[in-house]
């Protein structure tokens, strides 16, 4: 693929073929910083087994909270669409925004100024060097999309958005899209 058609904004779907890989089977990575010192995203279709309140036990709010990607999984991270209301936000693309001052956050959860379907938040993000990015998708482990969920990245509807987008790609992606996660299952 064009490296032109890399850009923050787009998503990552992985290739059928990553299979056995904890992190990046089966998931769907909106790129949130795209520039020649390298790429960051967040898997948006992992959720873990606890929630915002877990991690933040003063904050009463429970968020689900997802798997960003196998970097600096100890940090918390955030993606929303209310720039107005979280200070120093970084436009993303089609109403996403990453990042901004959590203090802020804390204090609108706590008011009930925030709900769950305005934020999301990550453990952890997906990072590469250009160059080891362009290798993966020459060796067919991801497929480039421009972003065409914005509506559900922030939604509980997440979960089948792997599948959504095998089935937007078409031909033998629409195959994979009800094969089992591990075709031995089959």
């Amino acid at each position: 693929m064009k490296t032109t058609e890399l850009h923050k904004g787009s998503l990552l779907v992985s290739e059928p073929n990553i299979i056995g890989d904890e992190s990046f089977s089966r998931s769907v990575v909106l790129l949130t910083e795209y520039d020649e010192n390298g790429i960051v995203g967040f898997i948006l279709n992992k959720p873990l087994q606890f929630t915002l309140n877990d991690l933040v036990p003063e904050i009463g709010l429970e968020l689900p909270v997802f798997q960003g990607g196998p970097v600096e999984m100890d940090n918390l991270y955030f993606l929303h669409s209310i720039p107005d209301l979280i200070p120093n936000s970084h436009l993303i693309a089609d109403n996403i925004y990453w990042g901004g001052d959590f203090q802020r956050v804390h204090h609108l959860i706590s008011e009930n100024k925030i709900t769950g379907d305005e934020i999301k938040f990550f453990l952890g993000y997906s990072g590469w060097h250009k160059d080891q990015l362009l290798q993966e998708i020459n060796e067919r482990s991801w497929v480039i999309k421009p972003n065409t969920s914005s509506e559900l990245i922030l939604s509980d509807e997440i979960h089948g958005l792997w599948k959504k987008e095998m089935l937007e790609l078409g031909g033998s992606y629409e195959l994979w899209s009800n094969a089992p996660e591990n075709p031995s299952y089959n």
